[in-house]
């Protein structure tokens, strides 16, 4: 289906010669002869693109992209501003409204189509749902590197195995890696000042690791350690940042992918402080069956007592306690020491 452009032009041989342009090249064209006018067709006619001037009688270009951005229904549509003004303060004054693109008259063909298909390419970058692997993250990074926002990015990079209780980075560190987690367990924790650990995240099969740091361009406030053996692909710092600073969206676009549940880390932080030591418990072992994405109920889980009670900030002792609990109650079982959750829903919806 061919893309919709609106272009919003008061010079008529101008504005029949830009929509001949695109016509030409494939796309709907509708057109308007001043602003108020391109206001009332991109509201009716929700185009994919708009080609706007600057000066225009009833209403100028300013005008329309601060009417337009302000409706949620045309607020994301690409914005490409048509001008003859060169000055300096006139490009800085639209880009802060909103404004996508400029294109000085006068202008040849390639010019236009080029800016018209930059945008295009961008929306559809943006409104793709890439999976949250590494596959993703390569495509992504193409379809990134195809709009123009980075000139060199690689979609191979290194992959490393390491060996159960290696460190990946350590508090007070700064970063050089972003880390996907290929295959296997790694998890991150605190020391407290009272000396004891705590656990802040457990990543498996899929995961991205180590990212907050590098957005914030801090050094990392915990530390990540390998819980079992694991393949990891380390993807160079340089390459990350160049990417989410290239373009604001984009940036929130890449972070979508890799966060993909900010909720659930809130949702614990607001467990830990209002739930009984049974719910606490209970819920992180759903957490840990999540994350780890167990299905077999007759697979144990492969992380330590002391590792869940660092987890749900608890001693072992109490979490010891609650264990022989549950599978008195038939809600686990355990085997050799370690634990089946063998009714999970029950844990889920455990009432107290």
């Amino acid at each position: 289906m061919s893309k919709i452009i609106l272009v919003i032009e008061d010079n008529t041989d101008i504005r029949e010669n830009t929509a001949e342009i695109l016509e030409l090249s494939g796309f709907k064209v509708i057109t308007a002869k001043n602003g108020r006018e391109g206001v009332e067709l991109a509201l009716k006619q929700n185009p994919d693109l708009i080609v706007c001037d600057i000066m225009m009688p009833e209403l100028d270009g300013y005008g329309v992209l601060h009417l337009l951005r302000k409706n949620p229904d045309t607020a994301s549509v690409p914005f490409i501003f048509l001008t003859a003004k060169t000055e300096r303060g006139d490009f800085r004054k639209g880009m802060e409204m909103g404004a996508d693109d400029y294109i000085t008259k006068p202008f040849d063909d390639s010019e236009l189509l080029s800016a018209v298909e930059v945008r295009l390419k961008k929306v559809e970058v943006l409104e793709h749902k890439y999976p949250s692997n590494i596959t993703g993250l390569a495509q992504f990074i193409k379809d990134v590197n195809g709009l123009g926002k980075v000139e060199q990015l690689s979609e191979e990079y290194e992959l490393n195995s390491y060996d159960k209780k290696i460190v990946l980075y350590q508090e007070g560190k700064r970063p050089r890696f972003l880390y996907y987690l290929v295959k296997g367990k790694v998890k991150c924790f605190k020391n407290h000042e009272d000396g004891k650990e705590y656990i802040t995240n457990l990543y498996s099969d899929g995961d991205f690791i180590g990212y907050t740091a590098l957005i914030e361009d801090s050094i990392y406030d915990e530390r990540a350690i390998v819980m079992e053996h694991s393949e990891i692909v380390q993807i160079p710092k340089d390459d990350f940042v160049k990417m989410i600073h290239s373009d604001i969206i984009i940036a929130a676009k890449f972070i979508h992918i890799i966060t993909k549940n900010v909720k659930e880390k809130e949702e614990r932080l607001l467990n830990l402080a209002y739930s009984s030591l049974r719910k606490r418990v209970a819920k992180a072992l759903v957490e840990i069956v999540d994350k780890f994405q167990i299905t077999d109920p007759t697979k144990p889980l492969e992380i330590s007592r002391e590792e869940i009670a660092q987890y749900i900030g608890t001693a072992t002792e109490s979490l010891n306690r609650t264990i022989g609990d549950f599978k008195a109650e038939g809600l686990i079982d355990i085997n050799k020491g370690k634990i089946l959750p063998i009714s999970m829903n029950n844990l889920r919806s455990l009432p107290y």
